[in-house]
């Protein structure tokens, strides 16, 4: 049976939440996740201009969880629906159906595969945005659904500039657009001809200026690839390079030293050194040679001699604590052979058991991130060592395949990180999901090398930079914070070609075509570039003709209806852009609610009108019982817990001036 409107108005009043009336024209955006990238994504989308009075978004979160950096439900504005399963009346409760799009930002690849199918049995139009990190699984999936749907990985985007930061270099982000392949570069490693424009002006006074007016004074620049190596593939280069070089007794005589413990070691050194200083004495007491004075002393300290009464009183010494030391020296050796057999069994069962290194990168976390970092490391063959606290981690599997050895401890411990050679390592890339853990371990490895460069992983973007600036740890990393504007992008349907990361921030290079009748039709290319916002950095006119690019465009050239213009922007610079292309508004009839009043709930129904005008409000005002809809109360929050998209407007009952019900 179904719910009375009555029970539904009085629940849509405890829930805090004032459902929107019928025919709201704004967009409606289901995000399901519980992480930083579920809450960069919400706010971008609540924050966005595109659409006149902005976006409706509903977020689905667990009942109960635990958020390592900032909360996606205590965002304002935003709808909450909570629930532990992605299921069919978990989207019907957050009003998929009709939505614009559905982003399932879930680290489970599985379980965002399973929630596409089910919000497919809600609305196979809506636009699905996944989250997945197996590359074959994102394949199938486009393949398996009959809904528009985008398959993307934070993780694939935000690895290349945790390699680069690790090896002191710029992101090595390139991408291909149309018919040039684009790259990203400091302007001392490109020839002046090939710079597209200016990315980022860094000044340690400043910090970074992004977009800047000075295209000259740039220091990072979006550029041409002509055949040159990336600045990260040139280090990584010199790396190896440097790593061949290594003294092999260097490392000798490391391994000998794991090979068994301290105090063992120095008992053989303390009874060796007894040795040594009776077989001098020896071999002058005796005036042997020196070879002769080695043979006595082995012969005596190993198998004993023969007593020999008419030796002399210090001689007759000497020979009985040789054979003491001996007695000693046989078990010493047999407990550093048992000593070294058994640590070596454990330190091999738990990849302690390491060489000593130089010059190699040691990577904590081997999660979606780290496995990524790790794979492309190897794939500029640098040397790299792995902390993990799971003995199976994620990317151990690709850990064996790439020999790159795991050692299983906790990263914050020092001699977990001595085993891995951090003192000696050129870089630490702390990659793991645990924000305190990667502070720990970091503040650790510092003490060990106080000049150690340390690429850290910190959920909260904010938090990354006050990292950072206080600490002095290196380079801090959000990996959500990089990838947002990707599935920002994907989401809202913009043509979105790649996203630049640079220092903390994101710069999208998108296509926005131009619609006609929109503000740029009839307008000349230079009203595009925004000094700090947007960058023009090609043209492709309508009809499908030849690209043109920045070393062609003319300011002066006149924008027309299909042309397409690719930029480089900031996420409002390029929601700027998007207004100014889009077509304009059309004045259309205004949906009224009509219908029914029961008990002071009414009952809409959609029917085109238009504007009452000042008669039909007096007459409206005058008809008993006519219903109101009832003004949001200022400062009430606009969030909820859960509840049905309800299609119906709460409203009150007049039963005569002054009273209300």
């Amino acid at each position: 049976m179904a719910e009375p409107w009555r029970d539904r108005a009085r629940r849509a009043v405890e829930w805090n939440w004032r459902l929107r009336s019928v025919g709201d024209p704004r967009p409606h955006y289901v995000i399901c996740g519980k992480d930083a990238l579920a809450y960069y994504v919400a706010r971008a989308m609540l924050e966005s201009e595109l659409p006149a009075g902005g976006a409706r978004v509903t977020v689905v979160v667990p009942e109960r969880y635990r958020s390592n950096g900032p909360d996606v439900a205590g965002l304002r504005g935003v709808r909450v629906v909570r629930s532990d399963r992605l299921d069919v009346a978990t989207f019907e409760a957050a009003g998929l159906a009709g939505a614009t799009g559905l982003a399932l930002l879930h680290q489970d690849d599985v379980g965002n595969l399973h929630a596409a199918l089910c919000a497919q049995a809600v609305d196979q139009r809506v636009r699905q945005v996944l989250r997945m990190f197996n590359g074959t699984l994102a394949d199938g999936v486009r393949k398996l659904l009959k809904a528009p749907v985008e398959v993307l990985s934070d993780a694939e985007m935000a690895a290349p500039a945790f390699v680069a930061a690790a090896l002191g270099e710029v992101d090595p982000s390139s991408f291909q657009h149309r018919d040039k392949t684009l790259r990203v570069a400091r302007r001392v490693d490109v020839r002046p001809q090939d710079v597209v424009c200016a990315l980022a002006h860094l000044t340690e006074a400043q910090g970074v200026e992004l977009l800047p007016a000075e295209q000259a004074g740039a220091d990072l620049v979006l550029a041409e690839a002509t055949g040159q190596p990336p600045g990260t593939e040139v280090a990584a280069r010199r790396l190896v390079r440097a790593r061949r070089r290594r003294r092999p007794v260097t490392v000798l005589l490391g391994a000998v030293r794991g090979f068994a413990t301290r105090k063992i070691g120095v008992a053989v050194m303390l009874v060796l050194a007894v040795i040594a200083v009776l077989g001098a004495l020896i071999s002058r007491t005796e005036s042997a040679s020196p070879l002769e004075a080695l043979y006595l002393t082995l012969v005596t300290t190993l198998s004993g001699a023969d007593p020999d009464t008419t030796k002399s009183a210090g001689a007759q010494i000497m020979q009985v604590v040789l054979n003491l030391a001996g007695l000693a020296l046989i078990p010493l050796i047999t407990a550093v052979v048992v000593d070294g057999i058994v640590n070596a069994r454990l330190a091999l069962h738990t990849g302690q058991l390491q060489p000593a290194r130089v010059g190699h990168v040691v990577l904590i976390g081997l999660g979606n991130v780290g496995t990524r970092v790790m794979a492309q490391l190897r794939e500029y063959d640098v040397e790299v060592v792995a902390i993990d606290k799971d003995p199976e981690p994620r990317g151990g599997a690709l850990a064996r395949q790439l020999e790159v050895p795991v050692i299983v401890g906790d990263a914050a411990l020092s001699e977990t990180l001595v085993a891995a050679s951090v003192a000696d390592c050129q870089a630490l890339v702390v990659a793991s999901t645990d924000d305190v853990a990667n502070l720990e371990a970091a503040l650790a490895a510092r003490d060990l090398n106080p000049d150690l460069r340390v690429v850290l992983r910190l959920f909260d973007g904010d938090l990354a930079e006050r990292v950072e600036e206080t600490f002095a740890l290196g380079v801090s990393r959000s990996v959500s914070y990089l990838a947002a504007p990707a599935f920002i992008g994907a989401l809202t349907e913009r043509a979105v070609i790649t996203t630049i990361p640079v220092d903390r921030h994101a710069l999208p290079v998108a296509e926005v075509p131009v619609a006609a009748g929109s503000e740029l039709d009839g307008r000349p290319l230079e009203v595009v570039n925004r000094d700090g916002q947007v960058r023009l950095i090609a043209r492709t006119p309508a009809g499908g003709a030849k690209t043109i690019w920045w070393k062609d465009l003319d300011p002066r050239q006149v924008i027309f209806p299909g042309d397409r213009l690719t930029v480089v922007a900031r996420r409002r610079g390029l929601d700027w852009l998007t207004r100014q292309c889009a077509p304009p508004a059309r004045p259309g009839p205004v949906p009224q609610p009509t219908g029914a009043v029961h008990s002071g709930v009414h009952i809409p129904t959609v029917v085109p009108s238009s504007v009452p005008g000042p008669t039909d409000s007096r007459v409206a005002a005058a008809a008993p019982g006519a219903a109101h809809p009832v003004p949001p109360t200022e400062g009430a929050s606009s969030t909820t817990t859960g509840g049905p998209p309800d299609e119906f407007e709460l409203t009150r009952r007049h039963d005569g001036p002054g009273k209300v019900s």
